[in-house]
């Protein structure tokens, strides 16, 4: 009580017409004696801003607020280039390139294909020989399996891995009936040109078998395993050479060399020993 008496006492004072006129104007419009008077007094610091300036002055300091410049899309390609990182000491060489460029080589020219000598002599069977793929129609290479520009599909996913070249691509692969393994899956490329063989023709084939199973793979892991050392890229050479594939040149090229080849019996007993 004693503090609503004091709030009481240190109110302003309001007069008779002042009272009046609040009633009247409660009376109508419904506010309360409060919320007038409070309205009054915003009117008047309204006033008293004006008169002094400072409501314009605050008008000034605020900034308007501009709104963020969208940035037009920047054309794919219009990129600048970087600058090179590559060493001082090959800045005067070429771009290496990892794979064998599609060119017409000088048939004139004497082509010497030099393969590296294994721990094992490499020696071919005249069964493998028979064992020698073929096709009816030709394959069109690096078309399977590429862009438009020219560029390999690789799919870590959905694609499947060559055994010959490794690689994980959307193309089409060979499948064994005999193995029904990884070793089975053969890219259309690596089959015609390793192997002279027509991807299409060897799925249509239910007894089909791989090159691994016959005994005749040159891949590189094969012919690791064998004790030889990889060919390499040899189908441009061979096919110039007059040879259907890189296989026909290998069992041909060395069943025709030196003295006739011996069985694979007397080769393990010559490696075997007395």
């Amino acid at each position: 009580m004693a503090r609503r008496r004091q709030n009481a006492e240190e109110s302003p004072e309001v007069t008779d017409s002042e009272n009046e006129s609040l009633n009247t104007m409660r009376s109508e419009e419904g506010f309360s004696r409060y919320e007038l008077v409070r309205d009054q007094r915003i009117k008047e610091n309204q006033e008293r801003l004006h008169k002094l300036g400072l409501f314009e002055l605050s008008l000034k300091l605020k900034k308007p607020k501009t709104l963020p410049q969208k940035k037009s899309p920047r054309p794919k390609n219009a990129l600048t280039p970087l600058p090179s990182r590559r060493s001082s000491r090959i800045q005067s060489l070429g771009p290496i390139k990892y794979y064998e460029p599609r060119v017409k080589r000088d048939s004139s020219k004497n082509l010497e294909i030099c393969i590296p000598k294994g721990t094992n002599p490499e020696v071919y069977t005249e069964e493998q020989e028979k064992l020698l793929g073929d096709c009816k129609m030709d394959w069109e290479l690096y078309v399977d399996g590429y862009d438009d520009d020219g560029d390999r599909l690789y799919d870590p996913i959905k694609g499947q891995t060559c055994h010959q070249c490794r690689q994980k691509t959307l193309a089409l692969h060979t499948y064994c009936a005999k193995c029904e393994l990884s070793q089975g899956q053969i890219c259309g490329d690596c089959l015609y040109m390793r192997y002279g063989e027509n991807v299409l023709e060897a799925n249509e084939n239910r007894k089909w078998l791989c090159p691994a199973c016959r005994g005749i793979c040159n891949c590189s892991r094969c012919r690791k395993a064998k004790g030889w050392m990889p060919t390499g890229n040899l189908y441009s050479k061979v096919s110039e050479l007059g040879f259907k594939s890189v296989a026909h040149y290998l069992i041909r090229t060395f069943r025709s060399k030196g003295s006739p080849v011996p069985e694979i019996e007397e080769i393990n007993s010559l490696e075997e020993g007395p």
